[in-house]
């Protein structure tokens, strides 16, 4: 026999026959794209609710909107305290009114009354 010859020369595979279903390829296939599947999926969930995920960086956030609000609220207290302090060493005026507040002193010259059964002043 010669190669020319028509019953030994190879023929070309048809496609139909290499996408058939019974194909041990295709099962193959189809387990890879699965398997993929649930990995991107358990991929996809952990960077959702993970440790490191979306939710915990949510929750990171609100947290530290909260401890940025309490640390201006810190400010603002400490800048009053500051205000209230100058004025306690350099006006007069503040230091007779908390005199007279917490010590009860009076200026020569004053009367105190005394009434009874008055409400304390808050």
């Amino acid at each position: 026999m010669s190669i020319d010859d028509p019953i030994t020369r190879p023929t070309p595979a048809s496609p139909t026959a290499a996408s058939g279903p019974n194909r041990s390829g295709g099962r193959g296939r189809r387990l890879v794209r699965f398997a993929l599947m649930i990995v991107t999926a358990v991929l996809l969930v952990d960077a959702i609710v993970g440790e490191n995920g979306v939710l915990a960086l949510l929750q990171a956030r609100r947290q530290f909107a909260a401890v940025e609000r309490a640390l201006q609220q810190s400010r603002d207290d400490n800048a009053s305290l500051r205000e209230a302090a100058r004025r306690l060493r350099e006006d007069a005026g503040t230091i007779e009114a908390v005199a007279r507040r917490d010590l009860n002193l009076i200026k020569p010259g004053e009367k105190v009354f005394i009434v009874k059964n008055a409400q304390p002043r808050p």
